[in-house]
């Protein structure tokens, strides 16, 4: 696929008013999911909760692309119709989640790395073939007693880097997803030094692997205190500091960001979303692409019951719609309640 597809794609990706569904749960991780609402977790309660989501009427309206997890690019529904089709037909843009999840970093062994570069040319093939239109790779980058040593972030950098020049090769328009965690004790301004070098350290690499910028979309962390830090941020605070970031390391010519909610509660990432979209000198679009921020109350209103379909589908849309209106900056709590 030449350069001028890979950015319509990445432009349509994080289109005015939609955001990206990141549905994209690893076995395990939706395991726990389902375990959480008494469902077994096998390939067809997977499948109908999933189903579920993408036949969701007017999703469309919302969301722009879905995130989804290699089981579910292949499976189709009850009358032999794929999942990927579904979404396209809704002119919802499939992506696929390519990496391999996280391991210990070899020299550094109590933080993470992303595996996954093995075979990633033949699976973006494949994955191109079966009509995704997408990738995503996250690299963690973990803060252990105030610190993640620099090795660690150029290690992650440089696997991502490889991964966005790979995926662009099959035609692929690569999420490039480096998240600083929320995990830990460390406060705001810690997470704004981490992000920032880590984002410094993302762009140096993609520019070395020859990365067409303008046919990518970043998917970083929000500039939060830790999960577990004694410090309370209010949303402007949260939003002043992010676009400072943003507007310090991320290049112009990037279409846009789509934000990680990286364990915000549902309400929490709207509000942030939006604080971060009252700005109106941003030079990117600037979305979500949230995966339990848009997923959490439609699982516990479904139960895996055929009969609360109607009824969570209703959940899910309204959490969609409040982050679409976040994404314009329109969001206010009172929207919750209509």
């Amino acid at each position: 696929m030449n350069n001028s597809s890979l950015e319509e794609i990445a432009k349509l990706m994080v289109a005015p008013s939609k955001g990206i569904l990141a549905a994209d749960e690893s076995t395990g991780t939706i395991k726990k999911r389902l375990d959480s609402i008494s469902v077994e977790s096998n390939e067809i309660n997977r499948r109908s909760y999933r189903e579920m989501l993408f036949t969701s009427p007017e999703i469309n309206k919302y969301i722009s692309g879905v995130i989804l997890f290699d089981e579910t690019l292949r499976q189709s529904n009850n009358s032999g119709k794929r999942l990927s089709e579904i979404l396209e037909d809704k002119n919802i843009i499939p992506g696929i989640k390519v990496d391999k999840g996280t391991w210990p970093c070899p020299g550094f062994n109590n933080f993470p790395i992303t595996q996954g570069l093995d075979g990633l040319k033949q699976r973006c093939d494949e994955y191109f073939e079966l009509g995704a239109k997408f990738t995503k790779w996250r690299a963690v980058i973990k803060i252990i007693d105030s610190i993640v040593p620099i090795e660690v972030i150029e290690a992650n950098a440089y696997a991502l880097a490889m991964y966005a020049a790979t995926a662009q090769e099959s035609g692929l328009v690569p999420i490039v997803e480096p998240e600083v965690l929320m995990d830990g004790k460390h406060n705001i301004e810690l997470c704004k030094k981490i992000t920032e070098t880590t984002l410094n350290m993302v762009f140096e690499k993609l520019d070395k692997y020859k990365v067409n910028l303008k046919g990518i979309v970043l998917k970083p962390n929000m500039i939060v205190p830790g999960s577990e830090s004694s410090e309370d941020a209010t949303h402007n605070e949260i939003a002043e500091k992010t676009i400072f970031v943003l507007k310090k390391c991320v290049p112009k010519n990037v279409p846009g960001i789509a934000f990680l909610s990286g364990g915000q509660t549902e309400i929490e990432s709207t509000l942030n979303l939006n604080s971060i979209n009252q700005s109106k000198d941003l030079p990117w679009e600037v979305t979500f692409s949230y995966g339990r921020a848009l997923q959490q109350s439609a699982l516990n209103k479904w139960q895996g019951k055929e009969e609360n379909i109607i009824e969570s589908q209703k959940v899910f849309l309204h959490r969609a719609k409040m982050n679409s209106l976040a994404h314009n900056g329109e969001y206010n709590l009172d929207l919750e309640n209509t």
